[in-house]
């Protein structure tokens, strides 16, 4: 499995260790589900937008077929 080196502010690795802590995992665990998360949201916000492209334009593209 391929792994990444993430730099942190000293107040940045305290607030994941706490963060980490409080939801009773690791910093890593932790810090790869953030990401994972996100990757995640990224691609849900961007298939609602295509979505509503869609059926916004959805009038016009059948009148230009």
């Amino acid at each position: 499995m391929a792994g990444l080196n993430l730099r942190f502010t000293d107040e940045e690795l305290d607030a994941l260790r706490e963060r980490a802590a409080a939801e009773g995992s690791s910093m890593q665990t932790f810090a790869h589900d953030a990401v994972i998360a996100a990757i995640n949201e990224h691609a849900r916000l961007f298939n609602e937008a295509a979505d509503h492209v869609l059926k916004a334009s959805a009038e016009l593209n059948r009148r230009l077929a």
